[in-house]
């Protein structure tokens, strides 16, 4: 019988993570070390090939999206490997993570976001810091899907620009016999704002989990030019506080 895992536990899994990760970016030692293999090594021991550490380009990606849509189950997903079927609303969750994608070695900067309108004052705040961004909706949601349109404005409103990196996740394909919006409307919406569409499932097995991130990516790539990437200068996420603190951060080296 499958292990069914809470998100409490799962965000107490990543306070251990964090602690561990912090130390073993004082030393040699790599921490869940992940490629697209899919192989996660323990916390603490030697990667069996060498993982290049200097001047890797950093990637801060965004998951917005209404609340309940499976933000947090996709990106636990994607970096712990398990599915977290209880809903508790995010305020701000971040990740750490190496990955190979393509070739090239990267860092990858997560931040899961609050969906509710109550925190809905903290999301110029990322926005402001975010490379790219995926517009996740669940398509058992007719008004999540709905509100992609508002989530696109406001990202190119607070960037100003005309177009920015992004990705339109259709998420929750798992429950058919819930299904309310269409692959063909999730496709005609990506067409209208000029993006990316994808679908998923966070659900074991997961479903185009890694694919929607990786993906992401590589829009950025295309729009980025390298040596940018490269000299990008280091910043914390911030909230809605000056200090910027995030209820959690994992680490995955």
């Amino acid at each position: 019988m499958p292990v069914k895992w809470s998100l409490s536990c799962v965000r107490l899994c990543e306070r251990v993570l964090l602690r561990e990760s912090t130390e073993a970016l004082r030393g040699d030692t790599t921490v869940g070390l992940q490629a697209d293999s899919g192989e996660v090594q323990p916390a603490g021991t030697m990667a069996t090939s060498a993982v290049p550490s200097d001047n890797l380009p950093t990637y801060k990606l965004v998951v917005v999206g209404d609340g309940g849509v499976g933000k947090s189950a996709l990106t636990i997903q994607f970096f712990q490997k398990i599915f977290v079927p209880d809903y508790d609303p995010t305020i701000e969750d971040s990740y750490l993570k190496h990955t190979e994608i393509d070739g090239q070695w990267a860092i990858l900067d997560v931040l899961d976001t609050a969906g509710q309108e109550e925190f809905s004052a903290m999301r110029e705040q990322y926005m402001r810091t975010g490379d790219g961004f995926l517009i996740v909706y669940s398509v058992t949601d007719k008004a999540s899907f709905e509100h992609v349109d508002r989530f696109h404005q406001l990202i190119l409103r607070v960037k100003d620009r005309e177009s920015f990196p992004m990705i339109l996740v259709a998420n929750k394909v798992d429950l058919m016999h819930l299904r309310k919006i269409t692959r063909e409307q999730g496709r005609e919406m990506a067409t209208k704002h000029n993006i990316p569409y994808i679908e998923t499932s966070a659900k074991d097995p997961p479903l185009n989990v890694d694919k929607a991130f990786h993906d992401l990516v590589r829009v950025i790539r295309q729009q980025i030019p390298e040596k940018s990437q490269r000299k990008k200068k280091k910043t914390k996420w911030r909230g809605d506080r000056a200090t910027g603190s995030h209820r959690a951060q994992c680490a995955i080296l």
